[in-house]
């Protein structure tokens, strides 16, 4: 069998593979798009298929090894990247998982940056970094616990012996942890949940901003929520009700820049992402 034939052949197979992933044939679809591999190992959508039906069959360590061959392949493969990324946020490796997500996003945006599948891939990679933050911020806790814990302590154990040598007042302790208290109270407070300023949400979704743009009457709103309205309620801002077109909107990078500034100090925020 010629080459031609083989890439043919492979082609096919892969083709009835796609219609069993249709039918949730999963089984099926797999034996197809080895077949597909056995004849043509060197193309990466190959592999990305078959990880897909193992992704749905929760066969975690194929779709990673079929994503590392894809890979191999074609770094610029979407699909692996986001899949592997799976794969690592199912292992709890959270910085692991938004790297290879975090590189699926980034090629889906030069591709299509305002599709639906680059939105789905950047709230993914929101939860995440919420689920890397929700760790961080249990092991901060518990070290500053820890830390007040021994310094508690050591205030005790330093008042206890100036009382016996006639050195320490009677409030000095109590006033002394009060303030320890204030410390750490400051000191935790990052990691508590607030409100997102309005500034950083969209007026349409109330969520935090991930692609704004400018209106021009001066009005931000999250691209994907104001191209919804113009498509389906009309062609007008939805504040000020002044005409409005696609073409009209300029991203609005200084608020970009201040969300991203946010979310690196606010880790919570990304779970309104």
């Amino acid at each position: 069998m010629g080459k031609s034939e083989m890439d043919k052949q492979a082609q096919m197979r892969k083709e009835v593979g796609n219609a069993f992933f249709r039918k949730d044939k999963l089984g099926a679809a797999i034996d197809s798009y080895t077949e597909a591999i056995a004849l043509q190992p060197n193309v990466a959508v190959y592999w990305t298929n078959r990880a897909l039906c193992f992704r749905k069959k929760k066969e975690w360590t194929r779709v990673e090894e079929d994503c590392k061959r894809a890979l191999q392949l074609d770094r610029n493969s979407h699909k692996a990247h986001y899949m592997l990324g799976l794969v690592l946020l199912e292992k709890e490796d959270y910085t692991g998982a938004i790297s290879e997500i975090g590189k699926a996003w980034d090629i889906m945006r030069s591709i299509a940056p305002h599709s639906e599948k680059a939105d789905e891939l950047w709230r993914v990679l929101a939860k995440a970094k919420f689920m890397e933050w929700e760790l961080t911020s249990s092991e901060h806790h518990w070290r500053l616990q820890s830390l007040k814990e021994v310094c508690e302590n050591a205030l005790r154990e330093y008042s206890f012996l100036h009382e016996e040598s006639g050195d320490s007042t009677p409030n000095y302790l109590s006033g002394q942890l009060q303030l320890l208290n204030e410390v750490f109270d400051k000191a935790s407070k990052a990691d508590v949940p607030t409100d997102v300023p309005d500034y950083l949400c969209c007026k349409i979704t109330f969520d935090i901003f991930t692609d704004p743009v400018l209106t021009p009457s001066g009005i931000t709103y999250e691209r994907s929520a104001l191209l919804e309205h113009l498509k389906t309620v009309g062609n007008f801002d939805p504040i000020t009700r002044q005409p409005l077109k696609e073409s009209q909107l300029i991203p609005n990078l200084a608020i970009k820049g201040a969300v991203q500034e946010f979310l690196k100090e606010h880790g919570w925020a990304y779970n309104m992402a």
